[in-house]
């Protein structure tokens, strides 16, 4: 599989793993991906639909966002302090 896999794709891979029987290895094979991003997707998404995949795609965004404006905050507010405490 060349790039990133889309939400519907990777339900896709995990559900057609529980139902196929066939060996990790072999199915990863098939699939076009390491056994490793298996693992991980199932550790991640385990028996999420894909609705619930890109509700949690899209509140990992937020956080992100939030967090970035939150240090963006910290930073202006240590400028201030500096500023306040040289005397003019």
């Amino acid at each position: 599989m060349k790039g990133p896999a889309s939400d519907e794709e990777i339900i896709r891979i995990l559900r057609g793993f529980d139902e196929s029987g066939q060996p990790v290895r072999e199915y990863c094979r098939a699939k076009g991906i390491s056994v490793t991003t298996l693992y991980n997707w199932k550790k991640r998404f385990g028996t999420m639909e894909v609705s619930e995949v890109r509700q949690l795609r899209a509140l990992e965004k937020e956080n992100a966002r939030l967090k970035r404006l939150l240090a963006e905050r910290d930073l202006e507010i240590d400028a201030v302090r500096e500023v306040l405490r040289k005397k003019w």
